[in-house]
């Protein structure tokens, strides 16, 4: 899937504030660590109206949950007039169990473009490979954003520290912060919009999403280039803050999605 028609604007995006903020580069926080901290969060705002109501559409279907557990339970055994339960109970509570889905469909083209941008900055954001040698691409820890997190360069320890993070000598490798918090963030979010289980069978498979997902994250995390992790804990970071308002919210619950 060709995603350029998307990834090109993103990377003029995150091109036009790196030009922003340039001026405010130093040792441990580089512009371009800094274009992609704001380019995730301006993205993220960019979607909001999608991700909220998909946030709503979780918080309805938990406050339905009950409701539904006690239909499993009654009509179980009677697939066919389940159903038509769920759909009139749906109906009653003017919700719609895809209102959620789209909102996600929607969004996952952009996510992976975003992803594209990230992943081959060249290509999409400066367009000259001199030119992005030359920059600083320092976040805290991590010399370089370009290059895996768990990199050691050459030079060895700094302080204790390795130049691509906290230093494992013995493994030949630095330990990768951000990968771990990437995955510890990605569990969070993953618990915090998990769909209620009307069914052992479906708690099952939310339980092995839950552990695999974080997993998955922190694997990737650890093989690309550290601004994909960067950008990763960032958009996780907002979803939870998103999230927490969304569920902790005092509107009326019958509001409509």
């Amino acid at each position: 899937m060709n995603l350029d028609f998307l990834a090109v604007p993103m990377g003029t995006l995150v091109r036009f504030i790196y030009n922003m903020v340039s001026g405010i580069d130093s040792k441990y926080l580089s512009a371009y660590a800094i274009s992609i901290i704001i380019s995730t969060i301006i993205f993220k705002f960019i979607v909001l109206p999608l991700t909220l109501k998909q946030s709503k559409s979780m918080k309805k279907m938990q406050e339905l949950s009950p409701k539904l557990q006690e239909l499993q339970q009654k009509y179980g055994k009677d697939p066919q007039t389940l159903q038509r339960k769920q759909m009139e109970l749906y109906k009653e509570a003017n919700y719609s169990p895809f209102s959620g889905c789209l909102p996600l469909l929607i969004q996952f083209p952009i996510i992976i473009a975003f992803f594209y941008v990230i992943r081959d900055p060249v290509r999409y954001v400066f367009r000259d490979q001199v030119l992005f040698d030359t920059i600083n691409r320092s976040f805290l820890w991590i010399k370089d954003l370009g290059f895996t997190e768990n990199h050691v360069f050459d030079g060895g320890l700094v302080n204790g520290l390795s130049m691509g993070g906290m230093s494992l000598p013995f493994l030949g490798y630095a330990f990768p912060i951000l990968a771990v918090i990437s995955g510890v963030t990605t569990y969070l979010t993953t618990k915090l919009t998990a769909q209620p289980s009307l069914n052992e069978q479906q708690a099952s498979t939310q339980r092995t999403m839950n552990t695999m997902m974080p997993i998955m994250i922190f694997v990737f995390s650890i093989q690309f280039p550290a601004g994909l992790a960067l950008y990763w804990v960032v958009s996780n970071l907002f979803q939870l803050v998103q999230q927490l308002i969304v569920l902790n919210s005092s509107k009326n619950p019958k509001e409509e999605l």
